[in-house]
């Protein structure tokens, strides 16, 4: 079926050739002899005839290309679904070190019956197993943001009752803020469209139930990684699968920096603030066009990321410099 330039099937996004390399490490030509050899996917064409890929032929093409990497012959996995795809796939990346040198699995629920679940009395129930730590439960969603900053999750396990396709940026916010490695949706019913465009972002969604044994199973997986991703994700030494660094500073503290009498004659407080006011305004614009513009889906993702990096060594610096001027804040 042909589409127009402007028609994105599925509700969502669609990738020219050119963005779906850069997003999978998948050279245009090797790509075109997969589709044709061994039709790992079914591109839709445009009009003009130009190949049209969905955010859930980007996940699948990534997991192929992770296993082949891996050993894998194209041909013995190209027919395989995407679940199969993902069982297969699972722990690729993960690098065994010693028990002693494993820090413990930091596990926050958001969610509004696995809390009640995993906790007693407001505490921790001691059901996840060593060396895996129940950090937060949450049931309301304010007191996870007021939260998160103070949580440094390993695994964020969201429940939601249904998954919709036009929810998932929001769960992906959600994922970001908490600067999870890993990410768990608990779903009770779901679209199969928005189960693989969680896939093609590295998030795991499960149908419920899921009880503590499981979550222990995940935790156990997670213990030893090196959070390193697989080699398909780097676009040009930029992680795109890694968690977005959370802000140190709101934009009223940045204000009160900003304004702020320093002990000596020195600018650099007020010029950082500004500084950092600007990232985090390129960051929310960048991330925002990601979303919008198809063809450079790939070059905003990098950019989004590459400025979050920028914002958080700069906030690094500033947390120096309003110590040494002695700001209040």
């Amino acid at each position: 079926m042909a589409l127009t330039e402007t028609e994105q099937p599925f509700n969502g996004q669609t990738y020219r050739i050119g963005a779906v390399a850069r997003l999978t490490g998948i050279s245009p030509d090797t790509l075109r002899v997969w589709e044709r050899r061994y039709a790992v996917v079914e591109p839709l064409r445009s009009e003009a005839g130009t190949r049209l890929y969905s955010a859930e032929d980007v996940g699948r093409l990534t997991l192929i290309k992770r296993l082949v990497d891996n050993g894998d012959a194209i041909s013995h996995v190209a027919a395989l679904t995407l679940v199969q795809l993902q069982e297969r796939s699972r722990g690729l990346d993960l690098m065994p070190i010693a028990d002693a040198e494993r820090p413990p699995c930091r596990v926050v629920v958001l969610g509004p019956t696995l809390p009640t679940l995993l906790t007693q009395d407001g505490a921790p129930m001691a059901m996840l197993g060593e060396g895996v730590e129940l950090v937060g439960a949450f049931e309301d969603e304010h007191r996870f943001h007021a939260a998160m900053a103070d949580l440094k999750a390993d695994l964020l396990v969201l429940e939601r009752a249904t998954l919709q396709l036009d929810r998932v940026a929001q769960i992906t916010d959600l994922f970001t803020a908490a600067g999870a490695a890993r990410g768990l949706v608990v779903y009770g019913f779901a679209a199969r469209a928005a189960v693989e465009r969680l896939a093609s972002q590295r998030i795991v969604a499960k149908r419920a139930p899921v009880d503590a044994d499981e979550l222990a199973r995940w935790c156990a997986a997670l213990r030893g990684s090196e959070r390193a991703p697989p080699p398909e994700t780097i676009l040009d030494g930029m992680d795109l699968a890694a968690p977005i660094p959370r802000r140190r500073y709101d934009s009223a503290t940045l204000a009160r920096i900003a304004t702020a009498s320093p002990a000596i004659r020195c600018e650099c407080p007020h010029h950082l603030a500004q500084l950092i006011s600007s990232l985090v305004a390129f960051e929310q614009y960048s991330r925002e066009c990601e979303h919008r513009n198809a063809d450079d889906a790939a070059l905003h993702a990098f950019l989004h990321r590459a400025t979050a990096r920028a914002r958080a060594t700069m906030e690094a610096a500033l947390v120096r410099v309003v110590e040494a001027e002695g700001i209040e804040l």
